[in-house]
């Protein structure tokens, strides 16, 4: 009996912590996944540790640009009454984050719903479903009348009584893509269970509560390419600074932000996170923050209080109150509550760390986070907190990363810093551009703040081809779309963009039509006729319009996000179908290794192709020994096949002499030879 027992209770915790629903927002250049349970917990998402760094994708074109870590919400009250347990806690806090949560009994979803302007495009690539967020972008309910190009509605209740209700804006306009804005309402309804009970009581001393793990960046760290130290993926060497604590200093902001400081195990200076060993591309450039927007004064006194956040601490990302976080354990919610409650520190965690290296200053294993409390609020029955933070990311463009790091690498001094001046020291010149991220985050701020004093108001591009397909042919590559953006006012043509080996890579505009344009006759086809058989090509279509609403640059067009119509999948060239057997070739012959970024490229380093193919045969890989290492059905009706060197088991081939026995139909058949070399 007891064991069954010991078995049940592993289930019901297995279930606390593993229900919640999980949503992406990925739209704009700024990707990232959002909870029911109203918080994003550290690897919340698959529940993986190779996810420690998960989330807050700039720019998500490339790969492995995730920055968070954890985020936590934390809800306090003082003298409460708890009516689940029938007892009274000096200090009663309720948890989401930054590890705990329990979405059964503490932080329960009640709505989670995605309503888009419009829902995504069908991508499709040689038949199949292949849009870059196909699986991201979960439209539940179109809103034409939409403000924003994607909302997030949340709502959950807490065992501590209170209501939260939060709405997460995204737009695809390219100036306001890299930040999404949080509104949130905090209302005393009294529930506090998943029945829905009513405990009716005024909440005094309420403090709410936010906590930031930031990390830039995954392409650095051990689940990236693995080039700094292992630390870096959960956050040990970030650097966060405040600015806003003091209504009277003139700060522009209430904000806070963080980038990547230096790390004593290094061996190099580490800012920007240059991959020092390969080709010095900057891998950590970013700068990530919030920005208080509004905050309520009180529940009768909605104008915006610029004393709010009341605290800014930085913690350790290990501290004790971090970790196995209980809403009934009253000596660590008193703990908990008096650090809500803390106040600003006398010097923020950049002043702490100088020019220092952040992972040794604080001696904390596992790096600081920041926070943000709000409070104290009184909440009589049906009383309300209005708060809305934005959350963005900003930094170096991914072209002068690598321009910047490629200079770093391989320059000779003088080397031009950002003001003008020069400097023959390559550290001074990679960080000085590094550090142009704070200017950056501090617009990427300002812009968020015009955005909600503008009540969600943003010059929005036409949307992009609700139909966007991608054809393989013998000769070209065929795209074709829908029509639908055409009736867009100010609607003024098409863009399309190429990229080759990879789709996470930068991409090149091969073709435009409409007005200011070479082509000006607007169409919904074109023929690809540049590409080189045996390359992968991967695309993308936007609509643009005449630059007439552009607010920020006047005159230049806005167009549709690219990660609309962002194909997944590669295009590349087929042959005709040729009924010749002894014309079919296998290219490269032989294949080998050292060689294979320059046979396919980056995106076809294991490939061999079959060339001069009948339209349908089968294609059966011996070792020379006569042991069949696999077989390939061929009936595209082209004259190409390819072959990635896997054998049936899933394995990648070795070095020898193979033969592929080639079978039609009808019978007819010929071996061909060809060596592999690895």
């Amino acid at each position: 009996m007891r064991k069954n027992l010991i078995i049940l209770s592993l289930l019901l915790i297995f279930s606390i912590t593993f229900a919640d629903k999980t949503t992406w927002m990925s739209i704009g250049s700024l990707h990232d996944w959002y909870s029911s349970a109203g918080c994003e917990v550290e690897v919340g998402r698959r529940h993986v540790i190779s996810d420690q760094q998960d989330g807050l994708r700039w720019n998500a074109q490339f790969r492995y640009q995730d920055i968070k870590a954890a985020k936590a919400l934390w809800i306090g009250a003082k003298n409460y009454y708890d009516p689940l347990v029938e007892k009274t806690f000096n200090y009663k806090v309720v948890h989401a984050g930054p590890r705990v949560l329990d979405d059964r009994s503490e932080f329960m979803p009640v709505e989670f719903k995605m309503y888009g302007k419009f829902d995504k495009p069908m991508v499709i690539v040689d038949g199949i479903l292949a849009g870059r967020i196909q699986y991201m972008d979960d439209v539940d309910e179109v809103v034409d009348t939409l403000k924003a190009d994607r909302m997030l509605y949340n709502v959950v209740n807490t065992s501590i009584g209170i209501t939260m209700t939060r709405k997460i804006y995204a737009f695809s306009n390219p100036y306001y893509d890299n930040f999404f804005i949080y509104d949130y309402v905090f209302k005393n309804t009294g529930i506090i269970d998943k029945n829905g009970t009513v405990y009716e009581q005024t909440l005094n001393d309420v403090y709410f509560l936010w906590m930031y793990r930031y990390a830039p960046t995954r392409e650095v760290s051990v689940y990236g390419y693995g080039y700094l130290p292992q630390s870096v993926s959960w956050g040990h060497s970030v650097i966060n600074d405040a600015m806003g604590e003091d209504p009277n200093a003139g700060d522009p902001f209430r904000c806070q932000f963080a980038w990547l400081g230096k790390h004593s195990k290094a061996g190099f200076d580490n800012i920007g996170g240059p991959w020092y060993n390969f080709d010095g591309r900057l891998g950590a450039p970013q700068y990530v923050g919030n920005v208080v927007l509004h905050a309520d004064k009180s529940a009768t006194d909605k104008t915006d209080d610029p004393y709010q956040p009341i605290s800014t601490q930085y913690i350790s990302s290990d501290a004790p109150i971090t970790s196995n976080n209980n809403q009934f354990n009253e000596q660590q919610m008193s703990e908990e509550y008096n650090f809500m409650m803390s106040g600003h520190p006398d010097q923020t965690h950049a002043e702490l760390v100088g020019d220092d290296y952040a992972d040794i200053v604080g001696g904390s294993p596992g790096g600081f986070s920041e926070s943000a409390g709000f409070g104290p609020y009184q909440l009589a029955p049906g009383d309300s907190i209005h708060i809305v933070i934005a959350e963005g990311v900003s930094g170096l463009s991914r072209s002068e990363a690598f321009r910047i790091g490629d200079i770093w690498l391989n320059g000779a001094g003088p080397f031009k810093l950002p003001d003008g001046s020069t400097t023959n020291d390559r550290d001074e010149y990679k960080d000085q551009w590094v550090y142009t991220g704070r200017d950056s985050i501090l617009q990427t701020f300002a812009r968020a703040m015009e955005v909600y004093q503008n009540d969600f108001e943003v010059p929005s591009p036409p949307p992009p081809p609700d139909l966007f397909e991608v054809k393989s042919g013998g000769d070209r590559i065929k795209l074709k779309w829908s029509n639908n953006a055409e009736s867009w006012p100010n609607f003024a043509g098409y863009r399309i963009y190429r990229a080759i080996h990879v789709p996470d890579t930068t991409y090149e505009l091969i073709f435009e039509c409409g007005k200011g344009t070479a082509h000006p006759d607007i169409v919904n086809e074109y023929d690809d006729m540049t590409a080189i058989r045996g390359f992968n090509y991967y695309y993308y279509i936007t609509s643009f319009d005449d630059g007439s609403t552009n607010n920020i640059e006047p005159g230049v067009p806005l167009e549709s996000s690219k990660f609309y119509t962002m194909t997944s999948e590669p295009a590349y060239l087929r042959r005709p179908p040729s009924n010749d057997l002894d014309g079919i070739r296998i290219v490269p012959n032989p294949y080998n290794i050292r060689a294979r970024d320059l046979q396919f490229g980056e995106g076809g380093k294991d490939r061999l192709m079959f060339y001069n193919l009948p339209p349908e045969c089968t294609i059966k890989i011996f070792t020379v020994r006569g042991d069949l290492i696999t077989t390939i059905e061929h009936n595209d009706g082209s004259g190409d096949e390819e072959w990635n060197s896997i054998t049936q088991y899933r394995q990648v081939v070795v070095s020898g002499v193979y033969i592929a026995h080639i079978e039609t139909p009808d019978g007819r058949s010929v071996n061909k030879k060809f060596i592999i070399i690895r």
